[in-house]
């Protein structure tokens, strides 16, 4: 007896690989340009886009890990730009961060931010994005369903590794840093991921409406 596995991929081979910001460069620009220049612009708007929802900090009093509009960046840029230029965008955001650029919520920066409580969460940031990209390229975000699904990997992926982070290195127990890393912030992450997911279909309705593309 064999159990049958829900496939990942959901595109015709020829479309796989192709995620919304292959689109996002005008054509006029783009005929101008690369393909390594376009690539590198994309990773570098990611990496501003998700520095600009790290802006957004709400901190708590109770956890050193404040509400920010960073998930919804992370989810936005990962789906965006696929799997390697995901993970690479991310990564620089990440990168500047860690070298003392106050890129971080609540403006900061360092490798003391990296390596303390919320640590976690940025490392979280870059697996979930290239997660998150990789779906994309599956086609997970091209029906409201699938970008659903996706934006939950990538959530839950976010909390496997900054939740267990925050206990190691506050010293807490895990139900103190679930309490502290994972269920204040269930309310707010559900409405991010949700906004993130009806953009995806909502950007790929309007691509295929575009002169030329249908």
């Amino acid at each position: 007896m064999t159990i049958a596995m829900p496939r990942l991929d959901r595109l015709p081979a020829a479309e796989r690989g192709i995620t919304i910001a292959d689109f996002l460069v005008p054509i006029r620009v783009g005929e101008r340009m690369s393909v390594r220049a376009r690539h590198l612009a994309l990773i570098v708007a990611g990496a501003l886009l998700v520095y600009l929802s790290s802006r957004i900090s709400i901190p708590l009093g109770f956890t050193p890990v404040p509400i920010t509009g960073q998930t919804f960046g992370v989810l936005l840029v990962g789906g965006a730009l696929g799997f390697r230029r995901g993970f690479a965008s991310i990564g620089l955001y990440v990168l500047i961060g860690l070298v003392g650029v106050p890129f971080f919520a609540e403006g900061k920066g360092g490798l003391s931010i990296v390596l303390g409580a919320t640590g976690g969460y940025l490392v979280g940031f870059i697996v979930a994005g290239a997660i998150v990209g990789r779906l994309a390229e599956l086609g997970w975000d091209r029906n409201l369903l699938g970008s659903i699904g996706a934006m939950v990997v990538g959530s839950a992926v976010i909390y496997a590794i900054g939740v267990p982070w925050l206990a190691v290195v506050a010293k807490m127990a895990p139900s103190d840093a679930i309490a502290n890393g994972l269920t204040p912030f269930l309310l707010t992450d559900t409405i991010k991921l949700l906004a993130v997911a009806l953009l995806f279909p909502a950007a790929w309705w309007v691509v295929g409406r575009r002169p030329g593309d249908g």
